[in-house]
């Protein structure tokens, strides 16, 4: 278990199962998460329970999903995970997603991805950590940069919104930046 102020990420588990399915079925949650890509959702509970149990087996030299925890209350909030972790190149992606309404825009999300980099360049010893979004997104994107995250490019017009196309906005930050 890895703790903050607010949140704590722990181990996803087999009880957690219900809470992502409500967040991938949530069409706010979706669209902020990728935009409202139909592969994140909606999605059934059969098919996530599959995806699920997948999870569970996460080798984390490797990757791994943990669940966030809001710290007031014990409930389950969000996600944050990171994949295709290279400890040659010490780099891996990362991504969070706050699945409650009620606790966006109250520093929990921020939080819980300022607790994942401190692992990943603390225990993981890791010297880069990516993240993409989409540019609509203003919100992920201003938590972000106030977690450091430098702006390393744009994959032009690659995120369809509806009918509407967006960039996809990618970000890096390295472990000297982050220890700043």
């Amino acid at each position: 278990m890895i703790e903050g102020t607010l949140v704590r990420l722990r181990a996803l588990s087999a009880e957690d199962l219900d809470a992502h399915v409500r967040w991938r079925n949530d069409p706010e949650v979706v669209h902020w998460a990728t935009g409202g890509n139909p592969q994140f959702g909606p999605v059934t509970r059969e098919a996530l329970a599959s995806f699920h149990e997948v999870r569970l087996r996460d080798d984390p030299r490797s990757e791994n999903t943990f669940t966030v925890e809001d710290l007031a209350d014990g409930r389950a909030i969000g996600m944050a995970d990171y994949r295709d972790l290279n400890p040659f190149t010490g780099r891996a992606t990362v991504g969070i997603t706050i699945g409650e309404r009620d606790r966006w825009g109250r520093g929990h999300g921020s939080e819980a991805l300022r607790l994942l980099l401190g692992h990943l360049f603390g225990a993981c010893r890791l010297r880069r950590v990516d993240l993409e979004t989409w540019s609509g997104n203003e919100r992920a994107i201003r938590a972000f940069r106030a977690a450091g995250f430098v702006e390393e490019g744009r994959r032009r017009a690659a995120v369809r919104v509806g009918d509407t196309w967006h960039d996809e906005v990618l970000f890096g930050l390295l472990k000297e930046e982050w220890t700043a």
